[in-house]
């Protein structure tokens, strides 16, 4: 829409955009795939359960597991992507967090707040590509990345906040109660003439 508010939409423009489309997601695809071959694999040689009594045996207890998950987060960041960490890392903690007791809604904000800085730390934040890509020449890439500096500490603030005050999350979720029992679900039934085979043959 933008291209063409300017008018330089055109179809060599459309189909680069196309090519770029579907490589991305060929690549978004293969990473799925592959993410999805290492954890059947990893739990084939039960090696789930071997990260989960590690994680669980961490000092400090619930306290000690997330201090060192978020840091492992944050670093494996600086060399996966959101898509590795979420389809590989994240079904490996998830369990040891139910386990702990965690509550995985917030488990789960919290490590995707986290996962976002990801995009903006040196040397593979996608934002900091994006940004290259747009800038004017004169523009260092290392500016762009002293640049994104602050906002990597804002969302660590955030991190710290969504720790402490976990009502953040789940004030909604802990406030809305909603019994299960009183719900129904009424699927209304519909009358065929001539629904027996029988008669279909009868009639023929």
């Amino acid at each position: 829409l933008l291209a063409l508010a300017k008018r330089r939409l055109n179809l060599d423009l459309l189909k680069q955009a196309m090519d770029s489309t579907a490589k991305l997601s060929a690549f978004v695809i293969f990473i799925l795939v592959g993410a999805r071959v290492f954890s059947l694999t990893f739990y084939g040689v039960d090696g789930h359960k071997w990260v989960e009594e590690l994680l669980v045996a961490l000092p400090g207890g619930v306290v000690g597991f997330l201090i060192f998950v978020n840091i492992f987060i944050f670093v494996l960041a600086f060399f996966l992507d959101f898509f590795e960490i979420a389809f590989i890392i994240i079904p490996l903690l998830a369990p040891v967090a139910a386990k702990l007791g965690i509550d995985l809604v917030w488990f789960g904000v919290l490590l995707c707040v986290n996962m976002q800085t990801s995009f903006m730390h040196p040397p593979f934040g996608f934002a900091l590509f994006y940004l290259r890509g747009i800038a004017p020449p004169e523009v260092k890439s290392s500016d762009i990345y002293w640049g994104a500096m602050p906002w990597v500490a804002m969302q660590i603030i955030l991190v710290i906040i969504v720790i402490y005050w976990p009502g953040a999350v789940t004030y909604w979720i802990d406030n809305t109660k909603v019994d299960t029992t009183n719900i129904k679900i009424e699927i209304p039934q519909i009358e065929m003439q001539n629904s027996n085979p029988m008669r279909l043959m009868e009639q023929r």
